[in-house]
Formats: C-alpha cells, structure tokens, sequence
C-alpha cells in the first residue's frame, strides 16, 4: 500500500512541474531581391507530312540538328541543351462520325538552360529563323537560390527569438529552450511566359528580324520561420 501511495505522489510532483512550463510562439519574416541570373527557355520543332512518318522524321532531324549546332555557340561552357520531350504520330479528322486521317507529325522539344542571360533574346531570334514552330515557355531563375535561402532563414529565425525574448520579458518570463521550429522558402516575381506559335512564316520571320526585347526583372526571396519557446 505504501508503494502505491509513493507512485501517485510523484506523478502529482510531475503535473505541477509541467503546469509551472509554458511556451511562446514567434514568427518572422525576412526577404531580398535579386537579379535572376539563369534562362531556361523552351524551344519546340514540329514536322509534317502526309505520305509517311519516316518523311516527317528526317525533316525534324535536319532542323533540330542545326537548332543544337548553332544554339551550343551562344551559350556557356557549362550551360546545356536537352531533349525534353519527343514524340511521333499519325493524326486524324473526324467528319460524320468516322475517323480520317490527316497527316505524320513529329514534335521535338528541347531546353535551352544558360546563364548567358543577356543574349536570351538572341537565342529566341535563332531558334525561329532556323525552323523552330513553338517556343513554348521562358523561365529565370537563381542558380544561388539554396545558399539564399538558408541566409535568409537565418536572419528570420534570430528574428523569431529576438521576438519572442522581448515577449517573455514583458511578462517577467525567461526562454529555456526550443519547443518546435520550421521555416521555408518562397519566391515571387513575373517571369515572361512566351507562346510563339508556328512562327516559321516569312511576317512571322520579319517580327523578329530586329531583336526579341527580353526583360528579366527581379525575384523576390521570403524565408519564414514558425517557432515555439519554452519559458518559465
């Protein structure tokens, strides 16, 4: 019975330490801005023919291969070209509920990745005077955004604490240690989105004949960090 009698008095010695533990909660913000220094930009070769897929391939082959020969002199030497996506099919019409077909198309994509930044509006230019029918997308980004991130994290999280210190000692309290803590990194800022479709014809041609004006702009970096203190 005494046994018994020990083990409920310790368990009320433990409620009361923990009743006498609270905690705060901080959050905090930090954030730059900065000039992208990377272009990924999307770059689309489309071929058709009506007599075979084999016609349709060889005239892809052709243009894509001056694409990646002429488009690797304007970029860096550690920059990149890839195939993002290939593909190779008959299509069709549909006229009283029967299927007809059309025509051989085969559709090459590639990703242009460079840190040559200022000549991203020559890169478009050569990619459509060499045949290219679609740019489908342009992206800036930070090639420093993770070394970013983390120094702004930083800053946010000494930011919490300060916060969180000053709330403790308002109310006669003292931080003990960390009870939980998260932070996270976001990015705003417009990157140019182009949508230049079929542009292999000669008033198409003529549009560009004098520089596609190409603006990066700036990207702003937010870090966010939620924390929770123990005081007592």
């Amino acid at each position: 019975m005494k046994k018994i009698l020990t083990i409920i008095f310790s368990f009320v010695i433990m409620g009361a330490a923990v009743a006498e533990t609270g905690y705060i909660t901080s959050s905090a913000t930090a954030n730059k801005e900065l000039s992208p220094d990377t272009a990924e930009i999307s770059i689309a070769v489309v071929t058709e023919d009506i007599k075979s897929m084999q016609n349709a391939t060889v005239k892809n082959k052709e243009l894509s291969d001056k694409l990646y020969t002429e488009l690797k002199t304007m970029i860096g030497e550690n920059d990149y070209i890839k195939t993002s996506d290939f593909s190779a099919q008959p299509l069709y019409s549909y006229s009283s509920n029967k299927r007809i077909f059309d025509k051989y198309q085969v559709s090459n994509r590639i990703i242009v990745h460079t840190k040559a930044i200022d000549k991203t509006g020559a890169i478009i230019d050569k990619a459509i005077a060499l045949g290219a029918t679609n740019i489908d997308n342009l992206n800036f980004t930070l090639s420093s955004y993770e070394m970013e991130c983390d120094e702004l994290l930083s800053k946010a999280a000494q930011k919490s604490k300060e916060r969180a210190q000053k709330i403790a000692k308002s109310v006669n309290s003292t931080i003990t240690g960390i009870k939980s803590i998260s932070g996270n990194c976001t990015t705003s800022g417009i990157s140019p989105r182009l949508m230049f479709n079929n542009m292999k014809t000669e008033a198409a041609a003529d549009s560009f004949s004098f520089g596609t004006p190409i603006e990066t702009g700036v990207v702003k970096l937010y870090a966010n960090v939620n924390a929770s203190y123990f005081v007592k």
